[in-house]
């Protein structure tokens, strides 16, 4: 493969890695409006319906493109193992964290913490992994640190659900680009470490089936492709993109739910919250022009590298 066959290369990869991410995040930004119907059920039965339904896709997946051997791989490769069992705490720890607060009407506050993620997201990847942010990017990075500094100082007292969501998927978007599995094979390991502790509470509580509704039971067994397809598309993504690009790509998420919060749930705005909030989106504007303008450039190495 000849220089310039590569350059292209990795650039289509970078594109597709950027389609996969608006996806992913676009899709987790409108969620809450799925687990609104279920909130009537207690957290943890979501959670746990949430993990089986997804096991269940993703083996019949796993089995219909033959990805069976990659997931026996990866069990077998203990650094790769460790490294899932530590994502599948992560990723649990986010899941639960977050339907917590759409079920008690807190979803401003789970905006909240995907404000903050990639923050985190981009301090990962320039402390752990050196990557460097353009200008336009610095800029971007420091109206943010000022617009969640407003919002925090507006909540009154430590906004723990925000922390726990923000916190607990940077380090699953970090272990993720770290580890070297698949992201199908990956995200079946993962939800095949949660569904034992799943399976064993749902029996004990007797929530397998919850007897409320049979369209309650319909809709959380829906969890499953809710769940499982913005991961998939979000490890594809991170797989293709920088980690620091995927931390800007985030604020989509918090934008939407912001909107859904106000204007669909009718929780409070106030002006201080309202102002913070102007700034992270002035972050998503000056974002989306860099990485506009980054695209548009010429193709070579330090274009591609940007990505």
């Amino acid at each position: 493969m000849t220089v310039a066959a590569d350059i292209a290369y990795q650039r289509r990869q970078a594109e597709i890695g950027l389609f996969y991410g608006l996806f992913s995040y676009l899709w987790w930004g409108f969620i809450p409006l799925y687990f609104k119907l279920v909130a009537h059920v207690p957290a943890i039965v979501i959670l746990s319906h949430r993990v089986v339904w997804s096991f269940v896709l993703l083996l019949i997946v796993s089995i219909a493109m033959k990805q069976l051997a990659q997931i026996v791989a990866a069990v077998r490769d203990r650094r790769v193992l460790m490294m899932l069992v530590f994502s599948t705490i992560l990723l649990a720890t986010n899941w639960g964290g977050f339907i917590y607060a759409v079920t008690t009407n807190r979803v401003m506050q789970s905006s909240l913490g995907y404000f903050i993620n990639p923050l985190v997201s981009i301090a990962l990847g320039i402390i752990l992994l050196r990557e460097r942010l353009r200008p336009m990017q610095a800029v971007s990075l420091a109206l943010a640190i000022v617009g969640v500094a407003v919002i925090a100082l507006a909540q009154g007292n430590v906004p723990m659900i925000a922390l726990i969501v923000a916190f607990s998927f940077a380090g699953y978007g970090l272990v993720q680009k770290l580890a070297h599995v698949g992201p199908l094979a990956g995200l079946t390991v993962e939800t095949a470490l949660l569904l034992p502790l799943a399976i064993a509470y749902l029996w004990h509580e007797r929530a397998i089936v919850t007897g409320t509704d049979r369209a309650t039971d319909g809709l959380l067994m829906l969890s499953g492709i809710v769940t499982a397809t913005p991961l998939l598309a979000f490890t594809a993504a991170m797989r293709r993109l920088k980690l620091s690009t995927m931390g800007f790509l985030q604020y989509l998420v918090p934008t939407c739910q912001f909107l859904l919060a106000v204007f669909a749930f009718q929780e409070p705005l106030d002006r201080i919250r309202l102002s913070g909030f102007v700034l992270i989106w002035a972050v998503l504007i000056v974002c989306g022009i860099d990485s506009f303008r980054a695209f548009r450039r010429p193709v070579d190495e330090s274009a591609i590298a940007e990505l």
